[in-house]
């Protein structure tokens, strides 16, 4: 062992920044290429690198405390002060994580208050500030707090048959309902009910896992870049686009909001455990990390198996190219492989997991197939439908496809959303270093097709950024959900986050700008001083033009009180509590019904969930109230839901949208074959007029069958007639 450590200690004396590279592997490196196209070198190469597994992992380990000295002694420092030089990165660079991470849940605490005046508003109040699938979510942990008994507040929610009409379900299956049953466990096993109101326990959760998800996102740009300035770096610029990196500012209690961290923390523990040269501790400690935040990500989210799908596919083109330990990627494997088994049981056998994509790529592509033949999975055929009008490869009528299409969330992203990323500086710094690392892993792609072996130490002054698993993972994983974002404006909540980390990283790395600097050939200037300087003199002005501008914005937004009041659904709420029976069902819009389950707690004949076939068919039948049928029609649809009150707003049915052809009412029309097309111009024809508009006139037959019992500015209810006379 001695004698393998003296060459070491010789080349880092020689300006080698760490590392153990054995001589013989020295030697192998500057054997000439054997050519390039040879398969079985890049084979060998791959498993050279497999039989190195347990080496790299044990080789500090094993080093004896006398060499260390030694070596350290050569470098001209005492093994004390290496020791305190490193605890004092560590404990500084975890301080300034855990402080970033509460400074910016506190933000989120301040910010939200002065924008909705929650503490002064009355219960109902700030009810109404939950909106649509929001509202829904924390209606039942509402219902879970006033259960005699969690385990009676779970049976309740597994056989649920007081929320919609004429239907049992799962809510824990349908609705990932996991974090509400967390939420109310912690609420009533921490005697929390003399000391804060449930709805500022459940929103401080949600607001403190985005602190974690922000000290995820310091740490992996920390661990790949090794200075906790990138950290820093994509916490600012996290929070200055905070527009384009969350949704926590108008949909709190939404699934993302609380599954995202969690895959944050996992991204973060993922990057740490495909370094090379990591210690065994570090990387049981990694791979730990993995396993519980994959687990917690799974349950926490119905898609996440997707995002996770995307994840698998950065990693098998990691491994297809030889660039990673294959059996640290085959672990991570063995990881979702065992997550989407979980996932299934504790999601009341969810077969939409056995038949995901996660699935296919991991297990077999004939084993999914298998699966798919023998196994109901109708929770992703109005998503693969979707896909296929999205891309163009199919047309249709149906409402429920065109009225998601129009969805903001689904479309295009605008100019608007580049142009604020290009105000911040953020796009450019990522576009250089996407560009840099590209090239790089591009040029060590082509050296191992020409069989050339991976280095096992990177140093500072050999500028192969592209070398390092860690790096090349963060690369394809970016450019693939940015492809996603490119198509869908609503994944770039997912997107931008790790903008924000890899644009920081970047710029904080030394090793990046002497990748570039080898590519220049510089030699005025020692290119290893240049990046040290750039590395700390690019993120120390970035920092300092960011607080000059964006700073003094987002102090203006946490002193500026701003207004939310909807007094006309106060008053619908106030009425429904007070007037209407217990027993009522209601109908109308999803997102309306959705606010009325949680504040009244009354029966709705739909919800403005998604994911469900039947549930989707009902929102389209519903929503037939904005079209041009006859009120004999509307009736039969209603009282086929058992409904008896049926709520319009005006909104919707005078909407005026920006985009023609998106309103609801448009949609309906073309659905329902009302369009006529003549010489290029669209006309809506019926022999009915608009039922929205028709029922307010008060003339047979719509006084037939409704009798309006409550209106304001915005809404008209109406009591559906169970007696009928029927006159024309």
């Amino acid at each position: 062992m001695r004698e393998r450590s003296r060459p070491r200690g010789r080349r880092e004396a020689g300006g080698g920044t760490g590392g153990a590279d054995a001589s013989p592997r020295r030697e192998r490196r500057g054997e000439p290429a054997a050519g390039c196209g040879h398969g079985p070198a890049m084979e060998e190469g791959a498993a050279d690198l497999r039989q190195r597994k347990k080496q790299n992992c044990t080789e500090s380990d094993k080093m004896a405390p006398e060499e260390r000295n030694k070596e350290n002694s050569k470098l001209g420092r005492s093994p004390k002060y290496m020791l305190i030089q490193r605890f004092a990165k560590l404990f500084f660079g975890c301080l300034a994580a855990v402080t970033s991470g509460m400074m910016y849940a506190v933000y989120l605490s301040t910010y939200h208050e002065r924008k909705f005046w929650f503490s002064s508003r009355q219960e109902l109040e700030r009810e109404i500030t939950f909106q649509g699938d929001s509202a829904i979510y924390y209606s039942f942990y509402k219902e879970l707090l006033k259960a005699p008994s969690f385990e009676r507040g779970v049976y309740e929610l597994t056989h649920n048959n007081k929320t919609i009409s004429l239907k049992t379900i799962n809510a824990v299956q349908q609705m990932t309902l996991y974090p509400e049953l967390i939420a109310s466990v912690l609420y009533q096993a921490s005697g929390s009910e003399e000391v804060i109101e449930p709805v500022y326990f459940y929103i401080g959760i949600v607001f403190g896992l985005q602190g974690i998800y922000v000290t995820a996102l310091f740490v992996t740009s920390w661990v790949m870049s090794g200075t906790w300035l990138a950290g820093m770096l994509t916490v600012a610029w996290f929070i200055i686009n905070r527009t384009d990196t969350t949704r926590i500012d108008y949909s709190i209690p939404s699934r993302e909001n609380w599954a995202l961290p969690y895959f944050a923390c996992q991204v973060a523990a993922l990057t740490g455990y495909l370094k090379k040269n990591l210690n065994c501790s570090a990387e049981k400690f990694c791979y730990l990390l993995v396993n519980a935040s994959t687990y917690t990500f799974m349950m926490m989210w119905e898609y996440s198996h997707y995002l996770l799908f995307v994840q698998a596919v950065s990693l098998f083109l990691l491994d297809s190219f030889a660039l990673a330990q294959t059996e640290k990627v085959h672990e991570v494997y063995r990881i979702y492989l065992f997550s989407v088994i979980v996932g299934y049981l504790l999601q009341f056998e969810n077969s939409a997991l056995l038949v995901s994509p996660l699935l296919s790529l991991v297990v077999a592509l004939m084993l999914s197939k298998s699966l798919q033949m023998f196994i109901p999975h109708k929770e992703n055929g109005h998503l693969l439908k979707f896909i296929e009008v999205k891309l163009g490869l199919n047309t249709t009528k149906n409402f429920t496809m065109n009225w998601l299409l129009c969805q903001e969330s689904l479309q295009a992203p605008s100019q608007d959303f580049f142009l604020r990323l290009t105000q911040s500086s953020l796009l450019p710094f990522y576009i250089l270093v996407l560009i840099i690392c590209l090239f790089s892993v591009t040029q060590v792609i082509f050296r191992r097709i020409c069989g050339e072996p991976l280095k096992e130490t990177i140093k500072l002054e050999d500028g192969r950024i592209g070398e390092r698993p860690e790096i090349v993972y963060h690369v394809i994983h970016t450019i693939l959900l940015g492809c996603l974002a490119m198509c869908l404006e609503g994944m770039k909540y997912l997107w931008t986050p790790y903008v924000c980390m890899l644009a920081a990283f970047g710029v904080c790395s030394p090793e990046l700008w002497m990748t570039l600097f080898k590519w220049l050939r510089l030699k005025a200037v020692h290119p290893i001083l240049l990046a040290l300087i750039l590395s700390m003199a690019v993120p120390t002005i970035i920092g300092f033009s960011l607080w000059k501008e964006f700073f003094p914005r987002i102090m203006t937004e946490l002193t500026e009180l701003q207004e939310f009041y909807d007094p006309d659904t106060v008053e619908l709420m106030t009425w429904i509590k007070r007037q209407a029976p217990v027993a009522a069902v209601f109908a109308g819009s999803p997102q309306l019904m959705g606010v009325i389950k949680l504040c009244t707690g009354w029966m709705v004949s739909s919800l403005p969930l998604y994911n469900d076939d039947d549930l989707l068919k009902r929102n389209e039948n519903i929503y037939q109230i904005y079209s041009k049928r006859s009120a004999e029609d509307i009736y039969k649809i209603l009282t086929s839901y058992k409904a008896n009150f049926l709520v319009i707003e005006d909104s919707i049915c005078n909407e005026v949208g920006p985009v023609r052809g998106c309103r609801v009412k448009d949609l309906l029309d073309i659905a329902n074959g009302h369009v006529v097309c003549e010489e290029g111009d669209n006309y809506a024809y019926s022999k009915y007029g608009r039922f929205c508009h028709e029922i307010k006139m008060n003339y047979s037959p719509y006084v037939n069958y409704f009798t309006r019992v409550y209106w304001n500015r915005s809404y008209f209810v109406y009591r559906i007639n169970t007696v009928i006379s029927f006159q024309s």
